[in-house]
């Protein structure tokens, strides 16, 4: 279901529970999808005892998908034409993570409605994740 500019307003908001409680075997699966083997991600004794860090952590580009799912769930297939994020905190497994776009601006380009977006991601501590930009089509 595509978003109608009729229906939109600036600073209205949408919100997604990403994933609840993520787990090692999500990491891993997705290492094995981007083909990312990086060990900080997949390998735990290599990541606590060389490399100094409490655990294993998600890709970024894991949260970034996650995050880009919502995104097409809230404005429809085949409607996105901009999306960027920073990735401004680790993912670790038990992590539970909500995102929201929020409505930035209406605007109009070439005879075409566009949505611009501002959009956050944050774990179960209220710790922002990922932050970025969105834009997308709108039926009239």
């Amino acid at each position: 279901m595509a978003l109608s500019a009729s229906k939109l307003k600036v600073g209205d908001t949408h919100t997604a529970r990403l994933v609840e409680d993520l787990k090692r075997t999500q990491i891993v699966q997705y290492a094995g999808a981007s083909g990312d083997y990086n060990p900080l991600h997949t390998d735990e004794i290599f990541t606590t005892k060389v490399a100094g860090y409490p655990s294993v952590f998600a890709h970024g580009m894991l949260t970034m998908g996650m995050t880009g799912k919502m995104l097409t769930d809230y404005v429809g297939d085949a409607r996105l034409t901009k999306y960027g994020v920073r990735f401004t905190s680790q993912v670790w497994p038990g992590d539970t993570l909500d995102s929201t776009a929020t409505v930035k601006a209406i605007t109009e380009k070439d005879g075409v409605k566009l949505v611009e977006l501002d959009v956050e991601t944050k774990n179960q501590n209220g710790v922002v994740v990922v932050s970025g930009y969105a834009e997308a089509r709108l039926d009239p």
